[in-house]
């Protein structure tokens, strides 16, 4: 049973999912100071933020933790921690801009989708894809962030190696939702003109 909202909201899920928001800005801040330090620092605070993102899920189901208010913080924290990272990498030369541009309009195309679909009582599943896309960018975004070489390795290299599966599938699972929403659109259509 859902929690109503504003009902227990500093329980363990929530709490982290705030967290996880409050890491942005530093994020933000430590590549805006850009050393080897900060750098190494920003990128295991983002690393520890995607995990926390597991976490909190696991607790919320494992607890009967389930929240309206934790069902839009969750995945507002994740948007903001990728775009936030995006935004920064860019300027820093680390990343070209329309491959960011790419990755933000597909997440809010998705957002906005999944908001409609929400209103109408349509229910769009998870892709497998999808869930591709995020492990490729996280870990990508994670060595971009760290990218000092260490021990000869190039982390820049490798982020960038990994980002382009993570663009390829974004679109693709962009689009394998796109395809969803209007099939599960016109089939609620076709009842009602039917009904």
């Amino acid at each position: 049973m859902r929690q109503l909202a504003g009902s227990r909201f500093w329980n363990a899920p929530n709490t982290i999912t705030v967290a996880r928001i409050f890491v942005v800005p530093v994020v933000m801040a430590l590549l805006a100071y850009e050393s080897f330090v900060t750098c190494w620092v920003a990128a295991f605070l983002y690393v520890a933020a995607s995990i926390s993102d597991i976490v909190d899920g696991y607790l919320a189901r494992k607890y009967n933790l389930v929240s309206i208010i934790g069902a839009f913080l969750d995945p507002l924290a994740d948007k903001l921690l990728v775009i936030g990272a995006l935004v920064m990498l860019v300027p820093l030369g680390r990343m070209p801009a329309w491959m960011a541009a790419v990755l933000i309009m597909r997440d809010v195309t998705i957002t906005a989708l999944r908001g409609i679909a929400a209103s109408e009582g349509l229910i769009i599943s998870a892709s497998k894809w999808g869930k591709y896309k995020t492990t490729f960018l996280d870990v990508s975004l994670c060595f971009l962030i760290a990218h000092y070489p260490v021990n000869a390795v190039d982390l820049h290299t490798v982020g960038m190696m990994l980002m382009w599966p993570a663009v390829v599938l974004s679109v693709w699972s962009g689009a394998h939702y796109l395809y969803q929403f209007f099939i599960a659109a016109s089939s609620v259509e076709g009842h009602q003109k039917t009904s």
